[in-house]
């Protein structure tokens, strides 16, 4: 099999091998007290196939596996379970979301990882395997905690870094006297960011829901707990995004308030000004008239006209600043 493929199998709860071909997993399976795992990064359809017949895979799962832009969800088929999730993360340069899709055969005895691509952090994983050794005993239900556990930890960590950068961008807008082009961008880069989480955040509920279902038989009742615990943190993630939609909907209110507010501002001084300027207008376009006037002809007549413009704008800049309209 030409796959980019990792593998590792325990025995009696001790890893026993890992790196090991693909091709020699049936002869673990063929062996009592093993468990196995098999891990296949953007797998084609032929070489998802041959792994298909050697662990029964349903060919819906198979297809829903090599499909991009499934929703999370846990299907269950007659010999195994079908689980689809994504791996989230956030920049906190560009406010931008990340998102790395993984799917997941569940088998009595297995479990086939199907990564869309590189970036899903496979150390990560292992890492959060080596970190339990005590709980490998319980087989494919310890396999799959410490898979759906990194996925909604990730979850968390996301929710966690876009309340911190929709706060950075609250103090941005009040900082402003007008919301900037960057900070109306990155506002506009975090509700998407948002949107997006929402969307892979919420279903989780419900599948780690469904996976503590006994009638699954999938965990055993010393691996409840952990699952509790990572429902938990589901909630608290899910519960967390949505909060924070509100607060980003008070904000693009708020961002759209304030250039109103500050439109206002513009207008009332340009017609403060406008006026102070309508007055020596009015005044030198009355006195500009080919028609006698008090004072036409005398030097007193200059004088008198350019006291009444000069107090007359003097007068309205005053009250304007007085009423705060300049």
């Amino acid at each position: 099999m030409d796959l980019k493929a990792r593998t590792r199998v325990w025995r009696g709860g001790k890893l026993e091998k890992e790196h090991f071909p693909a091709a020699q997993i049936s002869d673990y399976l063929a062996e009592p007290d093993t468990v196995v795992w098999l891990d296949l990064c953007a797998p084609d359809e032929d070489g998802l196939g041959i792994i298909s017949e050697e662990f029964g895979l349903d060919p819906l799962a198979v297809e829903d596996a090599l499909s991009q832009h499934e929703r999370p969800k846990l299907d269950r088929y007659e010999e195994h379970l079908f689980f689809n999730a994504y791996a989230v993360r956030l920049s906190e340069d560009s406010g931008e979301l990340a998102t790395h899709e993984i799917s997941a055969f569940i088998t009595d005895r297995a479990l086939v990882t199907v990564r869309g691509d590189e970036d899903f952090d496979l150390d990560a994983l292992l890492q959060q395997w080596d970190s339990s050794p005590d709980l490998a005993e319980y087989g494919v239900a310890y396999l799959l905690h410490g898979l759906i556990d990194l996925i909604v930890d990730g979850h968390f960590a996301a929710v966690q870094s876009l309340d911190a950068a929709i706060d950075d961008l609250e103090e941005r807008l009040f900082g402003d006297e007008v919301p900037t082009r960057e900070t109306q961008h990155r506002s506009f880069r975090l509700r998407k960011s948002l949107t997006m989480l929402r969307r892979v955040v919420l279903p989780m509920r419900e599948v780690v829901n469904t996976l503590l279902r006994r009638d699954l038989h999938v965990v055993p009742d010393p691996m409840t707990p952990y699952f509790q615990d990572v429902y938990d943190h589901v909630l608290r993630a899910t519960e967390w995004t949505e909060s924070l939609r509100d607060v980003v909907t008070s904000l693009q209110e708020t961002r759209i308030a304030l250039q109103g507010n500050h439109l206002n501002q513009v207008m009332k001084k340009l017609t403060g000004w406008a006026a102070v300027i309508a007055v020596p207008t009015a005044v030198t376009g009355f006195y500009g008239q080919n028609v006698p006037y008090p004072g036409y002809g005398k030097q007193w007549g200059f004088v008198v006209s350019l006291g009444v413009l000069i107090a007359t704008a003097l007068a309205l800049y005053a009250i304007f600043k007085k009423r705060d309209w300049l």
